[in-house]
């Protein structure tokens, strides 16, 4: 009897470190596909969202056409990004995956942001970038930058503060794949001094180790 209760409380053991596990990602889809809609008016299926009716669902719903256009890349950050996701692609809904085209003026860059829900792999189709990431507080904030040419590819794990920067002479391309299908973006800059509403500057800049009157212009611009 001792032995089979030690058995037992070691599976059991066993099993409360493995259950963790198994909910770390998204669970997968309970169907072939759930063609995201806006109301529930035409949905017949919930798996997280409202679902087209299947009988209804079309090549179309699939279909994105227009990353062969540029975007316009005149801004203050030189940049734009083409986004591809459940917003704008029903049929990603569910499927734990977007998809961007990324164009950089010279100089440009694509600031440095995160994304919340996502971990994401770049490829460059155009141009030189140099790309990195920044590790969180407990790994030392550690960069890893790299300078990447047309074909290479470079990942930035999901959560982590990331940037891209042309550094070449004409405009660059990027395609990167993300692995949500609703992947967010925080802008560090926009964030921290274009909060609606301001943060006190005050906050920032004891923060950043500068005058307050320095934090002002700077919510100002954004």
């Amino acid at each position: 009897m001792a032995m089979k209760s030690l058995s037992f409380l070691a599976a059991l053991s066993l099993l409360a470190l493995t259950f963790p596990l198994v909910f770390a990602s998204d669970p997968s889809p309970l169907q072939d596909f759930c063609v995201g809609v806006n109301t529930p008016v035409d949905g017949v299926f919930v798996n997280g969202k409202f679902c087209k009716d299947p009988r209804i669902v079309s090549a179309d719903d699939f279909f994105f056409s227009g990353l062969n256009r540029a975007g316009n890349t005149n801004n203050a950050v030189g940049s734009n990004v083409t986004t591809v996701n459940v917003n704008n692609l029903g049929g990603l809904n569910t499927l734990g995956i977007s998809l961007v085209r990324i164009d950089y003026a010279p100089n440009g860059q694509n600031p440095p942001h995160t994304h919340p829900r996502a971990t994401e792999i770049l490829v460059v189709q155009q141009g030189t970038l140099l790309v990195g990431f920044i590790s969180s507080n407990q790994d030392g904030n550690r960069l890893f930058a790299k300078t990447l040419n047309v074909g290479d590819v470079f990942v930035f794990p999901e959560g982590l503060i990331h940037f891209q920067f042309n550094l070449g002479g004409i405009p660059a391309v990027a395609i990167a794949s993300l692995s949500s299908q609703n992947a967010g973006v925080i802008t560090i800059a926009n964030t921290i001094f274009g909060s609606k509403p301001d943060i006190d500057p005050n906050v920032l800049a004891r923060a950043f180790q500068m005058d307050p009157n320095a934090v002002r212009n700077l919510q100002a611009r954004f």
